[in-house]
């Protein structure tokens, strides 16, 4: 077991808080600034060059020049120019095969603070206290950052095991470091626990095959029925929200027509933004939580093979044909977008792997309205959001709809309908723009 042949390569992430100095704060917003600068620059640059001379040296002697006659763009290290003209065209791959939209402008509202250091042996990463650590930010100089994991140093860092670069991003907490360390693990038994499925809803987060729900205990919606955006956060951060968001609102009053934003607003607004980055935090140390049980516990966790952008398409409809129960739609779809499905399911993709399992999707249509008793389907079987009711008269099992649900994904995983589209049919996955002709 000991030998080469059961070693894999692990490729992971791992985020720090950083300790920065009011200097070194302006300095890296300075960086994060010219680097989303340099993006849009990029784009513009390729929007006029013709197609025949769009090439990444061309691109590369740009940014040179660039960072020679524009001193704002000379804060950003060279290195993470090479990085933003990296990302940019790879951005330009994804859209070509596929996988992502063509990219665009960033604004400076939209966008997150980021700045990337592709060398990590510009880090020079150091532990100096049990708690904290020490490393090299180019331009910046040596920062402390909160050692919450063992990192590849020293004598545990070699080629295979090593950090191979970081990533400095801003939210509403502050400024963080996310390093990317690569290991080689001993590739892991095969899991020997049962199989479970697992149907994803809102007013149980996630429902067990089993009966053995998780619940973050949060109520989705407040007591007159209306979601509950804010459910991350406690009566007194709810109350601070709150005021933020109606002192934000009267200040903005003040404002002229094209008038810079002041200061003062500046501040409620990142008083704002670090309370949602709180709430975002909890969630995902939740779903950190509960999906390491799930891959510890299960050997096989089935899921449904849900489109949760098509899902979340808002009801308003248009002017001829206006759509139905749109305010109800809405605060559905807040609901649903809240709980991160999409995030759950990246999370447990790479944990039952790294215990052993495997996480296998399902056809969703009619798990929610066929009877796991008997499997009598019946679009009126649930009744209610919780409650399902079989409709057939030899049967009449009653239950929770979500407990049901997740029955019903088992029962299919089981009996061999995996991967099978919605349709019933074989469907071929081709590049955008290409004929059928051509993909056959």
């Amino acid at each position: 077991m000991n030998s080469e042949l059961d070693l894999v390569k692990r490729q992971f992430g791992h985020r720090a808080r950083l300790a920065l100095s009011p200097a070194q704060i302006r300095a890296m917003d300075d960086q994060a600034h010219a680097a989303r600068t340099m993006w849009n620059c990029l784009h513009a640059w390729w929007q006029m060059m013709p197609k025949e001379k769009r090439s990444v040296a061309a691109a590369d002697a740009a940014i040179r020049q660039a960072r020679k006659d524009i001193d704002f763009l000379a804060v950003l290290p060279a290195q993470g120019a090479q990085a933003v003209l990296k990302t940019y065209f790879q951005s330009w791959k994804n859209c070509w095969d596929g996988r992502a939209e063509e990219p665009n402008f960033k604004g400076r509202s939209r966008s997150v603070m980021s700045v990337d250091i592709p060398q990590g042996r510009d880090l020079q990463i150091k532990r100096v206290h049990r708690r904290w650590g020490m490393v090299n930010i180019p331009k910046i100089g040596r920062v402390r950052f909160r050692w919450t994991k063992d990192l590849p140093l020293g004598k545990q860092a070699d080629s295979d095991n090593r950090i191979t670069g970081a990533r400095l991003v801003k939210d509403g907490l502050g400024w963080h470091i996310a390093f990317r360390i690569t290991t080689l693990d001993h590739a892991p038994e095969p899991h020997s626990g049962p199989e479970v499925g697992i149907d994803m809803g809102v007013n149980i987060p996630m429902a067990l095959s089993d009966g053995n729900h998780h619940d973050h205990g949060r109520l989705p919606r407040l007591p007159d029925g209306t979601c509950d955006r804010d459910k991350w956060l406690n009566p007194d951060e709810k109350a601070k929200l709150l005021r933020l968001e109606q002192r934000a609102a009267h200040r903005k009053t003040f404002r002229k027509p094209k008038e810079k934003t002041s200061r003062r607003l500046h501040r409620t607004y990142d008083q704002i933004r670090a309370l949602r980055a709180k709430a975002t935090r909890r969630s995902i140390d939740w779903q950190h939580k509960t999906t390491t049980t799930l891959a510890e516990q299960y050997s096989v966790i089935v899921v449904e093979d849900l489109h949760i952008t098509n899902m979340t398409k808002s009801a308003k409809g248009t002017v001829e044909n206006p759509g139905k129960n749109v305010k109800q739609k809405s605060g559905l779809n807040r609901s649903s977008l809240q709980e991160a499905w999409g995030r759950t399911l990246t999370m447990l993709t790479y944990k039952t792997a790294r215990q052993g399992g495997a996480l296998v999707k399902v056809p969703a249509p009619h798990t929610s309205q066929r009877c796991s008793a008997c499997g009598f389907l019946a679009p009126g079987s649930r009744e209610t959001q919780a409650l399902f009711v079989c409709k057939n008269p030899d049967c009449g099992w009653t239950g929770n709809a979500d407990h049901n649900g997740a029955r019903n994904v088992l029962h299919l995983y089981r009996i061999g309908h995996v991967a099978i589209p919605a349709a019933g049919r074989a469907v071929v996955r081709r590049t955008r723009g290409v004929n059928p002709a051509t993909a056959r």
